[in-house]
């Protein structure tokens, strides 16, 4: 595993993967746009969602999707950390970029690889559905009514190491597959409970499975989560023109700031890192966590910073965090 990079590294890697707004200047209306998106239902739901946004901002421009499966949704027998990462998600949607056959591909953010080769850049952040975990569960209202040894599923080494940090009495077994998956394998009793991302239930219309929401102080979320990211060829500013009425600015500044701090890191499926930042009093208030997977140890940290800076605001806060053990863990993790 590299090193973190220092906080100069840090801002240039992030300004580098993003188009210019300067750049997004007056193009012409688009005849027809393609997007490239996964064919899981929740990935299918969040393409159709920016179909109709698009559809509805240049009306008579034909918006069309095209469906594909990547090699993330055909391995599912192992975890994500075994096999490389979130950038199995996003491949074969870069592949269709490149060759010319869509676009722009739609990402739940926290399937974003940290870094992106220099031929992509993501264009749109738009508005962030509600970011926390969710606890699902057909016998038990919270993870506190657990039973020692109650299994619980994730596919997430962040989720696990917050997890046995603070239920040491509980099994967490890991879990693949799709959203419709994980219910199903959770209501044929494979599991007891199993932890989600909140933001998934509510956009298919699942909200009324979450049994309650995870604090963020007992489950800091992935970066990203819960946001939707637009990704495009970086040789295209026509297309982050096009897609510049949808972006959300303070859903952008907070999840640049948290992906900041996770590449910044070294951030992946590998290691279990919490990234979550909000808008607050007018400021932008970002904490991070890095643990061991088995919840040994957490190097913690947080800082608040001008809304317009979230790449320094995220430079400081990844100070904070190797001052507080983050850079002995990530050692660790890179020994083993």
């Amino acid at each position: 595993m590299d090193h973190p990079a220092g906080p100069a590294d840090l801002i240039a890697a992030d300004r580098a993967q993003s188009v210019p707004q300067q750049e997004t200047q007056a193009y012409p209306k688009p005849g027809r746009i393609v997007i490239a998106s996964r064919e899981s239902r929740l990935a299918m739901w969040q393409a159709e969602h920016v179909r109709d946004r698009l559809s509805s901002l240049y009306p008579g421009t034909t918006v069309d999707i095209l469906g594909m499966t990547t090699r993330g949704d055909q391995i599912l027998d192992r975890p994500l950390a075994k096999v490389g990462g979130k950038g199995l998600f996003v491949k074969e949607l870069e592949t269709a970029l490149l060759e010319g056959r869509a676009d722009l591909a739609v990402h739940s953010m926290k399937d974003v690889p940290m870094t992106l080769a220099d031929e992509f850049a993501l264009v749109a952040t738009l508005e962030r559905e509600v970011p926390q975990d969710a606890f699902v569960s057909s016998r038990y209202a919270s993870l506190d009514e657990l039973p020692p040894g109650a299994v619980v599923g994730t596919s997430s080494l962040r989720r696990e190491s917050q997890l046995r940090a603070n239920f040491p009495y509980l099994a967490v077994s890991s879990l693949r597959g799709n959203l419709d998956t994980r219910l199903r394998k959770l209501d044929e009793g494979q599991y007891d409970a199993i932890i989600l991302a909140a933001a998934g239930l509510k956009r298919l219309g699942l909200g009324d499975r979450i049994r309650s929401l995870l604090p963020v102080e007992l489950s800091l979320p992935a970066a990203g989560q819960g946001a939707l990211g637009i990704e495009a060829l970086s040789s295209r500013p026509e297309v982050a023109a096009w897609l510049a009425p949808l972006v959300c600015g303070t859903s952008e500044a907070c999840v640049r700031a948290e992906r900041s701090v996770s590449r910044a890191l070294a951030g992946s499926c590998e290691v279990p890192l919490a990234a979550y930042c909000v808008l607050d009093g007018g400021a932008l208030w970002l904490r991070a966590r890095v643990a061991m997977p088995d919840g040994s140890r957490i190097a913690m940290a947080e800082a608040r910073g001008n809304i317009a800076q979230p790449d320094e605001l995220a430079a400081i806060c990844v100070e904070a965090l190797l001052a507080d053990g983050a850079q002995s863990i990530l050692d660790d993790l890179a020994g083993r």
